[in-house]
């Protein structure tokens, strides 16, 4: 199986930047599809970035523009550079892995706050 640890998460303020990571134990890595996802108290989960195994990229409209995902394979670990942030940008932030089967990690909390 697949285990994901997010970090990099934490208390910024309006305007500041955060840089996630989610690192990868497994072989499976370079084959597969990373994504961000999001979730704040009372919304349903949202889609940030995802980045394939070719590299292909796609963001969520909300942070288009602001945010950037990576993914450097010989680390086994995706990046979510986040600038610009906002009070509404607040959420747990989780990584996933897709390659026949989809896995999850633990989360890493982001608060937007003055």
């Amino acid at each position: 199986q697949v285990q994901l640890v997010e970090s990099g998460g934490g208390l910024v303020q309006p305007g500041g930047s955060l840089r996630l990571s989610c690192a990868a134990s497994g072989n499976i890595f370079s084959l597969s599809t990373m994504a961000w996802y999001r979730q704040a108290p009372g919304n349903q989960r949202e889609l940030v970035a995802v980045i394939t195994s070719g590299g292909s990229i796609r963001y969520g409209d909300r942070v288009k523009g602001r945010f950037t995902i990576s993914r450097d394979n010989a680390k086994n670990t995706v990046y979510l550079q986040m600038n610009s942030l906002q009070p509404e940008d607040t959420a747990v932030y989780s990584c996933s892995l897709s390659w026949v089967g989809t896995f999850w990690g633990q989360g890493t909390q982001v608060t937007v706050s003055s």
